[in-house]
């Protein structure tokens, strides 16, 4: 029984590491060969390591060896981060209504209108405006709209795909934002991985705020080191945010109504949205969204 504890034991390490392997070693092998392409080339190869390497760690935490098409269909076909969801054949979607289709293919065009459209129309008034209306434009286009129809498509048969992104405006407190609406694939890795692991050792407000550091640094990978400067800012945003949720919790935050109703909801826009220069600064606008922009024609 002791030899089989300790093979056990011996185990579970190598099993881990397995599935924190493929994060740790393709972005390395990105900027190892990378680092002098064109900055845009450099920040997509980072993203997508990055994010393969997050498919596979969740997709190897939620034991999807086991799960047949499904992981395929997870690893290539989807961009949400909860695997035990997806993966669950048991966990049946409702199909979703034809108003769901026709707001995520709206999403879509508007996104491309202001990607190949509106940001050339801004370009004479100022170069970094038109990046910035490309970059929203970018954002609509992936992640409220395209990955909104892959969603509905993998609902339609049945899995378990909730979209990504659900309607932030409508959040009433920052908590809503981050927690239940803003980029629901990050808010799960940040859940399961930092504060999940976090929380006894430094508490819940430590665990939030290292979760939102995290995410900080990440962003830095992917948005500062391809650009070579504003270094610091996205982790200052993120921080930011993380101390903004601690004080919409504490009991002053309680006091001022910033939990909920008109007062959160306009809490959240401001904290949220004011500072976003910082995450998306115009180093990363100049030098990686508009060459990017440039080379797909839409300036």
């Amino acid at each position: 029984m002791d030899e089989l504890t300790s093979a056990l034991t011996r185990r579970r390490p190598r099993s881990e590491l397995a599935g924190w392997l493929p994060l740790l070693g393709l972005p390395l092998a990105v900027v190892a060969t990378l680092h002098a392409a064109e900055p845009w080339v450099f920040m997509w190869a980072l993203a997508a390591s990055i994010f393969a390497g997050f498919k596979w760690l969740t997709w190897w935490r939620a034991g999807g060896a086991r799960s047949g098409w499904r992981s395929l269909a997870y690893l290539l076909l989807w961009p949400g981060m909860d695997a035990a969801s997806f993966l669950n054949p048991a966990a049946r979607a409702t199909t979703p209504a034809l108003r769901e289709w026709v707001a995520a293919a709206l999403k879509t065009l508007a996104g491309a209108a202001l990607f190949w459209g509106v940001a050339r129309l801004a370009t004479p008034v100022s170069i970094l405006a038109a990046g910035w209306i490309g970059l929203f434009g970018l954002i609509f286009l992936l992640h409220f709209g395209s990955f909104h129809l892959v969603s509905l498509a993998w609902r339609t048969v049945g899995i378990q795909a909730r979209p990504i992104m659900d309607s932030p405006i409508r959040a009433a407190s920052l908590s809503e934002l981050w927690g239940r609406r803003w980029n629901l694939a990050f808010h799960v890795l940040a859940r399961d991985l930092v504060v999940g692991v976090a929380r006894n050792r430094f508490g819940a407000a430590g665990a939030t705020l290292l979760a939102f550091a995290a995410s900080g640094l990440l962003h830095d990978l992917v948005i500062s080191v391809p650009a070579r400067g504003g270094y610091g800012l996205p982790t200052a945003y993120f921080l930011l945010q993380g101390i903004g949720l601690l004080l919409e919790r504490s009991p002053l935050g309680v006091r001022l109504g910033l939990r909920g109703g008109p007062r959160g909801h306009v809490y959240a826009l401001v904290v949220a949205a004011a500072p976003g220069f910082w995450l998306f600064h115009p180093p990363f606008v100049l030098r990686v969204i508009v060459p990017f922009m440039r080379a797909l024609g839409a300036l």
